[in-house]
């Protein structure tokens, strides 16, 4: 039997979360103060994805009742994600030191692995590596950095919710197009969650998607990628090359700012998004540039890879240098002083 009605129904009720979230946050008084180091001006609500979190987790448990998806992926994601969802839902109503916070991060990390049944085998140049308990520590550090690089990028109206949505379906139509269906389900719905946030996060924003929301969609697609790995390693390149233009700019800026020596862990605003963003004087012009980037040159590439079975590592340099290119051009990672002008 084939669930379709769960598609509008993920997306209404996330929609309907988020009416209420964004009323619950007024009242509470949970609004983001504009600083020196915010790339927003309006006071505005957050904490709204905490609706991606409850319309997404609810309908989990039905994909693994019909068995359109594995016990131990539902297990794998709904515990994972419902931890992380948690430390950031607390840490948006406070403060929680960075310690216990990363304590989390790799307890959901290390869960996740252990039924998943840690990292698959993965192909690079031709040789296939399985790395065993190895590669289920390395594993565990990528879904970390995941879920905290996507908290990084979630600075603009936007654009966290629109790369999840084109990460998520282009995964969709990669897996449809290889005959993999049963891959799609989680996905969809998980596109589907974030679509109904988005009508209340798209530019001009009425609410943020906060810690809880952020750091829960990073750590999610980040063992859908490594699930996907488990039938087909070119599907785990083909995940990287989709989610392209987070772990480029993240990962560039957090390079440049340890090279430069400073405290990685505190707040700024020097990723190349934000710089644009503040060249361009507002937030819609970038989201919709990432929203181009992943339909017109990234999703192609990752499609290529899987269909052709090229060399995933090489399509991946492929995929990657141009976005480097734009880091640089933006200044990522640099000196917030130093703008880029026109």
């Amino acid at each position: 039997m084939i669930f379709w009605w769960l598609i509008p129904v993920v997306l209404f009720l996330s929609f309907v979360l988020t009416a209420g979230l964004r009323r619950y946050a007024l009242v509470r008084s949970i609004i983001d103060i504009p600083n020196a180091r915010s790339s927003h001006s309006v006071p505005t609500p957050r904490g709204g994805g905490v609706a991606i979190v409850l319309a997404f987790l609810l309908t989990l448990p039905i994909l693994g009742w019909t068995q359109f998806v594995p016990i131990e992926g539902v297990i794998a994601i709904g515990g994972a994600g419902a931890l992380i969802a948690v430390v950031g839902f607390m840490d948006d109503h406070g403060h929680i030191a960075a310690r216990w916070r990363l304590l989390g991060h790799f307890s959901a990390g290390a869960w996740a692995l252990f039924w998943l049944g840690g990292l698959p085998e993965v192909r690079v140049f031709g040789m296939v590596f399985d790395l065993g308990w190895a590669g289920s520590i390395l594993a565990t550090f990528y879904l970390v950095w995941m879920l905290n690089l996507y908290n990084f990028m979630d600075g603009i109206d936007g654009l966290a919710s629109v790369e999840a949505i084109c990460a998520c379906m282009g995964a969709c139509l990669i897996y449809w197009l290889v005959g993999m269906n049963e891959l799609i389900w989680i996905p969809l719905l998980l596109a589907m969650a974030v679509l109904g946030f988005l009508c209340w996060n798209f530019p001009p924003a009425k609410i943020f998607m906060g810690d809880a929301g952020s750091g829960f969609l990073g750590i999610v697609l980040g063992i859908i990628s490594i699930q996907a790995a488990g039938a087909s390693s070119q599907l785990l390149w083909a995940w990287l090359i989709l989610l392209g233009v987070f772990i480029v700019d993240a990962t560039f800026t957090l390079i440049r700012r340890l090279v430069r020596g400073e405290k990685v862990y505190e707040a700024h605003r020097s990723h190349a998004y934000q710089f644009a963003s503040r060249r361009f004087g507002k937030h819609l012009p970038v989201t919709l540039a990432v929203g181009a980037i992943n339909v017109f040159w990234l999703l192609p590439l990752a499609a290529w890879t899987v269909l052709s079975q090229v060399e995933g590592s090489l399509a991946l340099v492929i995929a990657y240098v141009p976005l480097i290119a734009l880091a640089i051009k933006f200044n990522g990672g640099g000196l917030e002083t130093t703008e880029v002008r026109p």
